[in-house]
């Protein structure tokens, strides 16, 4: 507290600050500069034209896609007005009001309305859900913007841990009937969430449930509806987010959800109110992918083939991948110094990851997650396991992160190996046997 007005005076010309700063702000910059003094550790080296990138969430290799583009193109080239204002003044017929029907249909839900970002969908949403009379309960790892969007609301918020409903309940249990938020895909880590547990304490408790579905859409499912869809539970799931730069591959996000609670949504949500409307060009870019999701199934089929060949790549190595099966491999690296060691050894085989450490992860608990697309060919992916292999054998990282390579008895390994060899076998029948009724179906077509 200012005591008087000569401290305030003495505040305001104290010397030697940098021209930005004051004495508190320049505190917090000296300390990350020193905990920084190596670089941070998220930005490593820049990717040659040969190196293998497994960073991007561009899950379906949509990026570039012509149709996506030419929908794009062709709308700039035959509108000369764009929509630079929010979009609460966006009438019925208007481009982006008709995608949101599609979208909705599409998801199986009443309604949709289409946001900036993922980030905005996510914290606009539980800020007009929810205020201080209503607890929150986050999953642990839930994505920074749904605890963000409790904070805005002013709301209590309850931790439970990881992917675990019977916490979830006894939280529920003391605290009282709330809203539960969870990703159906997390995104440092790939687990998948136990959507069918947690929407039932959701239920039996009065609870609302809200699930992110940024890294499910357009992956899991027929034609990419996502999970909540694809395991039936639309009528159990109140609401839906989605950013739309994952499989999408494109710049808004998404929020799907009961049509009266949707009609109020954009109109109470802050970050809906004081953003401009997403461009005509990229709405007309939305509509297009939203196509070829639905109807380039291959590319799911190609995405699920790639996944598989690269975690059991790993784990014939040993490497600890099995707390998932999604298209996001992590791999648990220990502390900064750890993780920046393993990221070095991966960029000098010229393969590139990305790095997530705190606040993304717990302190100490850094991960480097490799994106597996469906632009990416066996010898791609062969690469990166031959390069987790010479790290292995060289034990690069000193001392070797606790939780990347699994620790296994002789017989423990020996029966591993074997099971890893009939799953493989399996795997592999029924990869031959889709082909085959590929072939089959295109010379009957023929």
């Amino acid at each position: 507290m200012v005591r008087n007005s000569q401290e305030l005076a003495q505040r305001a010309i104290e010397p030697d600050l940098p021209w930005g700063e004051n004495s508190p702000l320049r505190a917090r910059v000296d300390a990350y500069v020193e905990r920084m003094r190596d670089g941070h550790v998220v930005a490593g080296r820049v990717p040659g034209p040969g190196s293998l990138e497994m960073w991007s969430n561009d899950y379906l290799g949509l990026g570039g896609h012509h149709e996506i583009v030419k929908a794009q193109v062709d709308l700039l080239e035959s509108h000369s007005e764009g929509v630079f204002m929010s979009a609460v003044f966006l009438g019925a017929t208007s481009l982006q009001r008709r995608f949101e029907e599609q979208m909705a249909a599409y998801l199986g839900a009443d309604a949709a309305v289409l946001c900036q970002s993922g980030w905005s969908a996510n914290t606009g949403l539980v800020q007009a859900l929810v205020d201080e009379r209503t607890p929150v309960y986050l999953d642990q790892f839930a994505h920074a913007s749904l605890w963000e969007g409790a904070h805005m609301a002013g709301a209590q918020t309850h931790a439970f841990r990881h992917n675990q409903a019977a916490h979830l309940e006894r939280q529920v249990r003391q605290h009282g009937p709330g809203l539960i938020l969870v990703d159906a895909i997390y995104s440092a880590y790939g687990t998948v969430c136990p959507l069918a547990e947690i929407a039932a304490v959701s239920e039996r408790l009065g609870c609302i449930l809200a699930v992110d579905e940024s890294h499910s859409i357009g992956v899991y499912g027929p034609h990419g509806e996502g999970l909540v869809h694809t395991l039936g539970l639309t009528e159990k799931v109140q609401y839906r987010t989605f950013s739309l730069s994952k499989a999408f591959a494109t710049r808004a996000g998404m929020v799907a959800g009961p049509s009266r609670v949707m009609a109020y949504f954009p109109y109470e949500a802050r970050p809906a109110i004081f953003s401009s409307a997403v461009l005509l060009h990229e709405v007309a870019g939305l509509a297009a992918t939203l196509k070829v999701v639905q109807e380039e199934d291959w590319r799911r089929q190609q995405l699920w083939y790639n996944t598989r060949f690269l975690r059991r790549g790993l784990r014939r190595l040993g490497y600890a991948v099995d707390q998932s099966t999604s298209q996001i491999v992590a791999l648990h690296s220990g502390n900064d110094a750890q993780t920046r060691a393993l990221r070095d050894a991966l960029e000098d085989r010229d393969v590139f990851g990305a790095v997530f450490c705190a606040p993304a992860t717990p302190k100490n608990h850094g991960v480097i997650r490799l994106s597996v697309n469906a632009r990416l060919r066996e010898d791609d992916l062969t690469r990166v396991v031959e390069a987790f292999d010479a790290i292995a054998r060289d034990k690069v990282i000193d001392p070797w992160p606790r939780n990347l390579i699994e620790t296994h008895s002789a017989a423990d390994e020996s029966e591993r190996l074997i099971n890893s060899a009939v799953m493989s076998l399996r795997t592999a029948a029924k990869d031959l046997r889709r082909a085959a009724d590929r072939w089959m179906d295109r010379d009957h077509k023929s």
